[in-house]
């Protein structure tokens, strides 16, 4: 009796690598729109930057619905 026994694999994991990475982004992603009051053109446009604000003005809902107050 000869009987064949069919095996699957199934790879549901998800792979750390690439969370670990999209953890990465998304932190670094918060740390821009919350922290930024022109410090990070600051180093490119000096003093300038923290009166326009570009990055502040560009995220501005973005800040509020991720609950930091900026007004």
């Amino acid at each position: 009796m000869n009987s064949s026994v069919l095996t699957t694999k199934s790879k549901s994991t998800i792979p750390v690598f690439g969370i670990l990475v999209l953890s990465i982004i998304f932190a670094a992603g918060l740390f821009v729109v919350g922290f930024d009051q022109g410090h990070i053109f600051s180093l490119v446009y000096g003093e300038q930057a923290f009166t326009d604000l570009y990055i502040h003005e560009l995220t501005h809902d973005m800040r509020h619905a991720a609950g930091f107050p900026c007004h």
